[in-house]
């Protein structure tokens, strides 16, 4: 392949003049088999290299993998059966017709369904279908900090950790910017309670009968100190509350209305052929 790096070099030039003249030809660089590769059939990113020796060394290694692949395909052609040929032409016109499909569907739920999902269908939703909702992990609305063994005057985030005061929250929140590692307020979102345990570095055993009996927990190691409160808790295996699923609602419902808006779709371009008779059965 190394004889084409002459011609590579006088492409340039050529495409520089042809560029001022702007004319346009098909200029060979390779040629595989029965199989020829033009400059301009060289992707445009390959092509516009910095200078002109990386520009020269690039297009090489390209038409030798050009040249490699091509190769393997046309040896692959001729040692193939007819019959194999003839199913992998199959496969190719199916999936291109998938894709063509796809494609027009996307176009058309983009221009013409229905994509507002309001409020008041994600609670209706939930509200019918709450026995589908139950949970497979204990999940928990909680405050969770990570302190260093040495921040003075722990005793005080205790206290204010464990208070319900708003006042007491934000001197809290003040205090753990200075001086904490962690702090996570999850009182507006549920997390799983393996999630908490990963947090805490402790496993939890008995996570059902933890929560139960406890709102405020505290555990240590060389380094630092947890805290965590428990606000609310729900049970593996009891319903998941409405807020926790509510994007998994809204996601099954948008798919639910693509599934029909396509229904629609196929069934209209199906009765308007019928009407127009562009579709007969012999």
């Amino acid at each position: 392949m190394n004889r084409f790096i002459p011609v590579i070099l006088i492409v340039f030039v050529f495409c520089g003049c042809s560029n001022s003249s702007r004319q346009v030809k098909r200029i060979p660089v390779a040629k595989a088999g029965l199989k020829v590769l033009h400059y301009e059939e060289i992707p445009e990113q390959t092509r516009k290299a910095a200078t002109l020796a990386d520009s020269a060394a690039i297009i090489q290694k390209y038409i030798n993998k050009w040249a490699k692949r091509e190769l393997m395909f046309q040896k692959a052609e001729e040692n193939l059966s007819p019959d194999l040929l003839n199913e992998i032409e199959e496969q190719i016109q199916e999936t291109r017709q998938d894709l063509v499909v796809y494609e027009y569907q996307r176009m058309m739920i983009l221009q013409k369904m229905d994509t507002v999902i309001t409020g008041g269908e994600l609670e209706k939703y939930y509200a019918d279908n709450v026995n589908s909702f139950n949970l497979t992990s204990n999940i928990v609305k909680a405050l969770f900090l990570k302190l260093p063994v040495e921040t003075p005057n722990i005793w005080k985030f205790k206290s204010l950790a464990r208070s319900n005061s708003q006042k007491d929250f934000q001197e809290l929140e003040s205090l753990c910017y200075q001086f904490a590692e962690k702090f996570d307020d999850f009182n507006e979102e549920w997390i799983t309670m393996d999630r908490l345990s990963f947090e805490l570095k402790q496993d939890i055993s008995d996570q059902e009968n933890f929560l139960k009996w406890t709102t405020y927990y505290e555990t240590r190691d060389s380094g630092s100190v947890y805290m965590i409160v428990i606000y609310d808790y729900r049970l593996r295996g009891t319903a998941a509350p409405f807020e926790y699923v509510r994007e998994d609602i809204k996601r099954i419902i948008w798919n639910n209305r693509r599934i029909d808006f396509i229904k629609e779709l196929e069934n209209g371009i199906y009765n308007e052929s019928i009407k127009e008779n562009s579709f007969k059965i012999y």
